[in-house]
C-alpha cells in the first residue's frame, strides 16, 4: 500500500461515537467551546504538536494542518449510540468532569445530540443497565441496524465523510478463535449464526462502519478490530482501523518511563501498578471477567519495551522462575474519586553490581481530560488516512493507544515505546503532506 498525499477533506465530517458517558461528553463540550473561542484544545497533538519539515537550511517546524490538509473543528458533526438516553449535555453534567460554567455555553449544541438506541448486550458489561437498545433478532441483525444507523445519519445531516469511535465500556473478554475470527466469511457466519460467545457487540459496530465505508477506531482494549476477519474487511473496504484502548494515564507514563530504565541499562526486578477509578469505567471493570480484557492490555506495554531475552543481566530477574521481572496490574473501583483516576507504580530497579533501588511515581490524572483531546487527534487522522488512501491497521496511530494493532499472526511484535511512536507518528504526517519521512526509527 504506497502512501499518496492525503486529498483536501470536501464537506463536513461525521463523528459517531459508541457511548455517551464521561469521555464522549468531555470531547464534545470541549470542541463546542474551543469552536466559540471559550476554551482550548489543550492535549491534542494535531492542534498544537509541531513537526519539522525538511532538513539543513530548508528545514522548518509546522503544525500539522499546515502540513497536511486536516478537517477542522467547524467541519465536526456529532451523532453517539448509548445504553441511556440521556443527551450530551445531560451526560456531561451527570458525569461531573467538568464545571457547570464550562459546559453551559455550549448547552443548546450538547442537548441537540440524542444517543441512538445502542446495540448491546448485557452479558458483556454486566454492570450496565441501560434501556435505550436496540431489539435484535441476531448478531448479523445488529450490525445491519448499525449500518442504517450510519445511512440515516449521512442523509439527516448532509456530512461527507464519517469516522466511527468507539468510547464505550471494556467488554468481557473476547479469546481470539481462528475459527471464528479468522476470515470474514467465518465471521459473517458467525453473526448469522447469532454465536454470541465469539462475535462482541463491539464487532458489530466495527463491521458496520468499515462497510459503509467509515474508519473505525476501538478505544477499548476489546477483542474488535485486532483479528485476521477484520484486517481482511479492512483490505477490502479500503478503510483505516486503528487500536486498541486510549493511552492516558499510568499507561501513558509507563511508555514514557520504560525507555529511561532501558537507555541508561539499569536492571528491572519488578514493576507494581494499581489504580483507583470511580467512574462508570471504573464501574465496568469492577467486573472480573471485563478486568481481564483490561489486564491483558495493560500488561502488553513493558514487555516490548525491556525484554529479558535482549538484556537477560538486566531484565531476566523478579518471578519464580527467575526469567523475568516481576509485573503485576490492578484497577480498584473506588466511587468517591468518580473520573479523577489515582494511578501508584512501584518500581523496583537496580544498578552498579547490582544495587537496589526505587523509583515511586503518584499520576493523579482526569482520566476524560486525557482522554478527549486523544479522541479529537483520532479521529482528525484516521480522517486525515482515508483520504491519503492508506487502510488497514494504521500503525502510526500508536502514539495515542495502549495496547498497539499487530500482526500476532506472523510474529509481529507491537511498539510501544512513547518515542518511537512518535517517530512512526511524525513520518506518516510528512508521508501525506508529501514529504519524505526522514526520521530512523530505531
Amino acid at each position: 500500500m504506497a502512501t499518496k498525499k492525503a486529498e483536501a477533506p470536501k464537506g463536513k465530517l461525521g463523528v459517531m461515537v459508541v457511548g455517551l458517558g464521561a469521555v464522549t461528553s468531555t470531547f464534545m463540550t470541549g470542541v463546542f467551546m474551543t469552536r466559540k473561542g471559550l476554551a482550548k484544545p489543550i492535549g491534542s497533538c494535531t492542534q498544537y504538536d509541531k513537526i519539522r519539515i525538511g532538513k539543513g537550511e530548508d528545514k522548518k517546524y509546522l503544525h500539522y494542518k499546515d502540513i497536511v490538509p486536516l478537517a477542522t473543528l467547524d467541519d465536526i458533526v456529532f451523532a453517539a449510540w448509548d445504553v441511556y438516553p440521556a443527551n450530551a449535555y445531560e451526560a456531561a453534567i451527570n458525569a461531573e468532569v467538568l464545571k457547570e460554567k464550562d459546559i453551559n455555553p455550549v448547552k443548546d449544541e450538547l442537548e441537540a445530540i440524542k444517543p441512538l438506541k445502542a446495540a448491546f448486550d448485557h452479558n458483556y458489561a454486566k454492570r450496565l443497565d441501560g434501556d435505550n437498545v436496540k431489539d435484535c433478532k441476531d448478531r448479523w441483525d445488529m450490525t445491519e441496524q448499525i449500518r442504517e444507523d450510519i445511512r440515516n445519519f449521512k442523509k439527516e445531516t448532509g456530512v461527507e465523510r464519517v469516522v466511527v469511535l468507539w468510547a464505550a465500556s471494556t467488554e468481557v473478554y473476547v479469546p481470539v478463535d481462528e475459527k471464528i475470527h479468522g476470515t470474514v466469511e467465518a465471521l459473517e457466519a458467525a453473526m448469522k449464526a447469532d454465536d454470541k460467545e465469539h462475535i462482541a457487540p463491539s464487532m458489530c459496530y466495527a463491521y458496520a462502519a468499515l462497510t459503509e465505508g467509515c474508519p473505525f477506531i476501538m478505544g477499548a482494549p476489546n477483542t474488535t478490530v485486532d483479528i485476521p476477519a477484520m484486517w481482511e474487511l479492512a483490505e477490502k473496504t479500503k478503510m483505516p482501523i486503528a487500536g486498541k484502548d486510549f493511552k492516558t494515564g499510568q499507561t501513558l507514563v509507563k511508555s514514557g518511563f520504560a525507555p529511561i530504565i532501558g537507555d541508561r541499562c539499569l536492571g528491572l526486578n519488578g514493576w507494581f501498578s494499581t489504580n483507583i477509578l470511580g467512574n462508570r469505567d471504573g464501574l465496568v471493570l469492577d467486573e472480573p471477567a471485563n478486568f481481564r480484557t483490561k489486564e491483558v492490555s495493560k500488561l502488553s506495554t513493558l514487555e516490548t519495551i525491556l525484554v529479558p531475552e535482549d538484556q537477560p543481566d538486566l531484565y531476566g530477574h523478579g518471578n519464580d522462575e527467575d526469567t523475568q521481572y516481576y509485573h503485576k496490574v490492578r484497577i480498584n473501583y473506588y466511587p468517591p474519586r468518580n473520573d479523577n483516576k489515582e494511578g501508584w507504580d512501584n518500581i523496583d530497579i537496580f544498578g552498579w553490581m547490582g544495587y537496589p533501588m526505587q523509583i515511586k511515581i503518584n499520576f493523579l490524572c482526569r482520566d476524560s481530560i486525557l482522554a478527549a483531546p486523544l479522541c479529537l487527534d483520532l479521529v482528525l487522522l484516521s480522517d486525515l488516512a482515508a483520504r491519503a488512501g492508506r487502510y488497514g491497521t494504521q500503525r502510526f496511530l500508536s502514539f495515542f493507544l495502549k495496547s498497539p494493532m499487530h500482526d500476532y499472526t506472523k510474529g509481529e511484535v507491537p511498539v510501544n515505546n512513547l518515542y518511537q511512536q512518535h517517530t512512526m507518528l511524525r513520518n506518516a504526517i510528512r508521508e501525506m503532506g508529501g514529504y519524505e519521512a526522514d526520521e530512523e526509527m530505531d
